[in-house]
C-alpha cells in the first residue's frame, strides 16, 4: 500500500529538515504544506534532497485544519492509500509511524491515533492541572464524537485510510486546532473504526502556536455542535432505535421536572410554605425516570462504537 506523510508547517523552519530526513523509506510520498509560514518552512523543505517531497504553499494562513485538508487532497491525488499526519516541530518520531499504519494495512482499523497517556513517565512529568484538563477534554470528546474508547483526542500523530478519508467532506472540517476532534466526530458518521496506539511524545525547544486560552474559549461550543450533529444524524436521520426512544422520553421528562421543580422551589421560598408530598413526587418522578432513560441511551451509545466486524 502507498503510504504518504502529510506535514502541516507553520513556524517550524528550525525543525522541519530534521523531521523530513527522519521519515523512513516505507513512506512513498511526503506532502509538506507551508501554511503561509513567515519563517519560510516550505523553502527549507523544498531544499531537502528527497524526490518523495512535494511542497504545497498556501497564500494565506488558515490553521492546521486548513493545511491538513490541502495535504490530504494532494496525498489522495498522488495515489496514497494511507495518510499519516506528522507535525513539523519534531515532537513525533516518524519511526513510530509504522505502529499507526500497520492496523490500517491489516484491515483492523480505518483511523489510528497516538495516545500519550499510556506512557507512565509522561504522566508523571505532567502537571496535575494539565492532566485533569486533558482527562476532562477527553471525556467531552468521547461524548461529542461517539468514540467512548479513545483518549488524548488532540494528539496530532494520526493515520487515516483512503476508504474513509474519501467519505469526509474536507471543506467542512474545522480549520483550527479543533481539527482532530472534528475529524473524529465526522469519522463516526461514516462508521470508521478508530484505534488508540500508545505512543510517547518528544518535547524539546519547539514553540507551540496553540493558545490555551483561545482553545478553552472555542472548544466547548464546537464540542456542543459536534455532539448535537451526531445525535440528530445518528439517532433520528441515519437510524432510529431504542436510544432514539429513550432520548425522546428522557429529554421532556427531565425538562418538565427541572422547570417545575425550580418553579415550586421559588414559590416555597417566597411564601415560606413547604410544598406538599404530592408536589414533591410530581417533580421528582419525571427527573428520576428521565435520568434512568438517559443512562440507558448512553449505554446503547457506548455499545454502538464502530467496530471491525469479524
Amino acid at each position: 500500500m502507498m503510504i504518504a506523510a502529510v506535514l502541516p508547517c507553520y513556524r517550524v523552519a528550525r525543525h522541519i529538515e530534521a523531521v523530513l530526513r527522519a521519515i523512513p523509506p516505507a513512506f512513498s510520498r511526503i506532502v509538506v504544506v507551508d501554511d503561509a509560514c513567515p519563517e519560510g518552512s516550505g523553502d527549507v523543505a523544498a531544499a531537502v534532497d528527497d524526490p518523495r517531497i512535494t511542497v504545497i504553499r498556501r497564500p494565506v494562513n488558515g490553521g492546521v485544519g486548513a493545511a491538513m485538508a490541502d495535504g490530504y487532497r494532494a496525498a489522495l491525488a498522488l495515489g496514497a492509500d494511507i495518510c499519516v499526519k506528522i507535525d513539523g516541530d519534531g515532537q513525533m518520531d516518524p519511526a513510530d509511524a509504522v505502529r499507526l499504519t500497520d492496523p490500517l494495512a491489516q484491515g483492523a482499523a480505518d483511523y489510528a491515533k497516538g495516545n500519550r497517556f499510556r506512557d507512565f513517565r509522561a504522566l508523571a512529568a505532567m502537571p496535575p492541572v494539565r492532566l485533569f484538563g486533558n482527562s476532562l477534554l477527553s471525556f467531552l470528546v468521547k461524548a461529542a464524537s461517539g468514540y467512548w474508547t479513545i483518549m488524548d483526542p488532540t494528539n496530532g500523530f494520526t493515520a487515516i485510510h483512503r476508504r474513509v478519508l474519501e467519505q469526509i467532506d474536507l471543506d467542512r472540517l474545522d480549520r483550527g486546532y479543533f481539527f482532530e476532534c472534528d475529524l473524529l466526530s465526522r469519522l463516526y458518521l461514516v462508521d470508521a473504526v478508530v484505534l488508540d496506539v500508545a505512543l510517547p511524545a518528544r518535547y524539546g525547544d519547539e514553540t507551540s502556536s496553540l493558545s490555551v486560552a483561545r482553545a478553552a474559549g472555542q472548544f466547548p461550543a464546537k464540542l456542543a455542535r459536534a455532539f448535537l450533529r451526531r445525535l440528530v444524524l445518528r439517532y433520528f436521520i441515519q437510524d432510529f432505535n431504542m436510544a432514539s426512544v429513550y432520548l425522546l422520553l428522557a429529554v421532556p421528562m427531565l425538562g418538565f421536572g427541572l422547570v417545575a421543580g425550580s418553579w415550586e422551589w421559588l414559590r416555597s421560598v417566597e411564601s415560606g410554605q413547604v410544598r406538599s408530598a404530592g408536589t414533591v413526587m410530581l417533580v421528582a418522578m419525571p427527573v428520576i425516570l428521565g435520568l434512568q432513560l438517559l443512562l440507558q441511551a448512553v449505554a446503547v451509545d457506548i455499545a454502538a462504537v464502530p467496530k471491525r466486524k469479524s
